[in-house]
């Protein structure tokens, strides 16, 4: 069954049921070199405004942790765990539940002029960062920009899936995501340059980079843009009548195969957030990645500066903690559109759950090793897993969108993100701190060495491990291997894992069912 499902009689539920088939059944794909070669400069002029959005969200977003975390002497916020957790929450909510309702704005409105909305808004965030170092100077920066990101991606996306088809999609999605990690390696390595000399500099290098997209949108040109100003105008004149937005958003949710993707793929969002907002903190505190440098280069570490400062601390003695997280996107940046084209043969549903397994197979090792070599092989599988998984799904939910509600059903896409990142921002920070976190357990500590509860409130959040130092006499390299192994710290990533490992069963359940489903149509 094929054609525009807006043209077809029948239901809702017919409609709903179709587009589905339309998603699900096979279709061949070009070759990985035939599908580059057919994409156009619409295309191509999208991924770089990703590209540039993602490297100043990802300069913020991956150091958000270290930055609420670190003590205020640092220059930090100087919050608990659970502290950065609210702020993640409320992050998490404002970002992906206003596309859920606004991405139809971009529909009805048009793409670029919802993409220029959003540049501005986002810089308004960045600059409230920066100028406001506290609790609630954050938490309103990154409700701000929270708020430009969810109205920015809907537009984006939409041109994408109109600016390709059935035959490219995969390697175009796979390409797309490739450029979008350019940006999300970059980010974090200009934070990591930034923040040694101070916080504020990255907040204010972000608003400066994501200001590019204002001279990227003067080279865009919306697709079907004819189309769209043709229907809205039926729309005006009566001759086609439009639920409100609202109501149209929720008559869509209605489609039981969206309802069953949002459920199963928001595992797969949970681990990637717990990766990307536990690992920096899982990283910093238990894991020396002195041991990679040393192994690769010597004691002494690099010479090079350019080496040192895509990764590494001044002193080129260790991998800073977002170095280790940004090899996640070093490796999508390289090969993504290799692992898509590997992707181009799998049912949707199937390269989903292939890949929400691979990321479960990553935490599991870092729950049961703090060795920096067998920590890049468990980011080298993660990798491998995001990049089968998440261009796979915003091609499967784009496919299944009727034609003038593209960014609406990629608004949509949100939803799995939200139920995943909401409920790791606060339950992954909540039990890392009462699990995992070396500052609560040297805190402990402190009170088996003699302070009492007004001497250990005494010192500074963030301070604890450097106080507990002081108290004993011994190392930090000695003392953080007594703390990890009186502690279980892999508890934190089996409990994350388990939630990956269902995801993943029920997304290959998933597949089976629609995939019946469809055939049972086409008869």
């Amino acid at each position: 069954m094929s054609g525009n499902p807006e043209d077809q009689g029948g239901s809702l539920a017919d409609d709903h049921a179709n587009l589905h088939t339309n998603a699900v059944t096979d279709v061949k794909q070009l070759g990985t070199f035939a599908a580059l070669a057919s994409l156009s400069y619409v295309f191509w002029i999208c991924g770089g405004m990703e590209m540039v959005e993602r490297l100043a969200f990802y300069g913020t977003r991956q150091v958000a942790g270290l930055y609420g975390t670190d003590a205020a002497s640092n220059g930090g916020l100087g919050l608990v765990e659970a502290q950065v957790g609210i702020i993640m929450t409320v992050w998490v909510i404002t970002q992906t539940f206003v596309p859920v309702f606004t991405g139809g704005i971009s529909d009805r409105a048009g793409y670029k002029e919802t993409i220029f909305a959003s540049t501005g808004i986002k810089i308004a965030g960045y600059l409230l960062m920066a100028v406001f170092p506290s609790f609630w100077g954050f938490m309103a920066g990154a409700v701000v920009l929270a708020f430009g990101t969810g109205i920015f991606k809907p537009g984006i996306q939409g041109t994408i899936v109109k600016a390709t088809n059935r035959q490219n999609s995969s390697i175009a999605w796979g390409v797309f995501y490739q450029t979008v990690n350019i940006g999300g390696f970059l980010g974090p390595v200009l934070a990591a340059y930034m923040r040694q000399m101070e916080w504020a500099y990255v907040f204010y290098a972000c608003a400066g980079i994501i200001s590019l997209n204002f001279l990227l949108l003067l080279t865009y040109k919306e697709v079907d843009k004819e189309e769209r100003l043709a229907h809205r105008a039926k729309v005006k004149s009566g001759e086609i009548s439009e639920k409100p937005l609202w109501r149209d958003s929720l008559t869509e949710l209605a489609n039981p195969y969206l309802v069953w993707y949002i459920v199963l793929f928001s595992g797969f969002w949970f681990m990637l957030y717990i990766f990307w907002d536990i690992g920096p903190l899982f990283f910093r505190d238990w894991v020396d990645t002195g041991v990679i440098v040393r192994d690769v280069w010597g004691a002494d570490g690099p010479s090079d500066w350019a080496i040192r400062f895509f990764a590494m601390n001044n002193e080129g003695t260790r991998i800073m903690p977002e170095g280790m997280v940004n090899l996640n996107s070093l490796l999508i940046m390289i090969v993504c559109f290799l692992v898509a084209g590997v992707g181009a043969r799998l049912k949707a549903a199937n390269a989903m759950a292939l890949g929400t397994f691979c990321a479960s197979a990553a935490l599991l090792i870092f729950g049961g090793f703090n060795y920096a070599w067998l920590i890049v092989l468990a980011i080298v599988i993660f990798s491998i897993g995001e990049m089968l998984a998440a261009p796979k799904a915003i091609e499967y939910i784009g496919n299944i969108a009727p034609a003038q509600k593209k960014a609406m059903y990629l608004g949509f896409s949100q939803l799995p993100l939200a139920i995943g990142w909401m409920s790791e921002s606060f339950i992954g920070f909540y039990l890392y701190g009462e699990l995992a976190s070396k500052e609560q357990i040297s805190r402990r500590m402190l009170t088996n060495e003699g302070l009492n509860a007004d001497q250990i409130a005494a010192v500074p959040n963030g301070e604890a491990f450097d106080k507990l130092i002081e108290v004993t006499g011994q190392s930090a390299d000695a003392l953080t291997t007594q703390l990890y192994a009186a502690n279980n710290i892999g508890a934190v990533w089996y409990l994350m894992a388990a939630v990956g490992l269902v995801s993943a069963i029920g997304l290959y359940a998933y597949g089976r069912w629609t995939y019946r489903i469809a055939m049972m149509q086409e008869k």
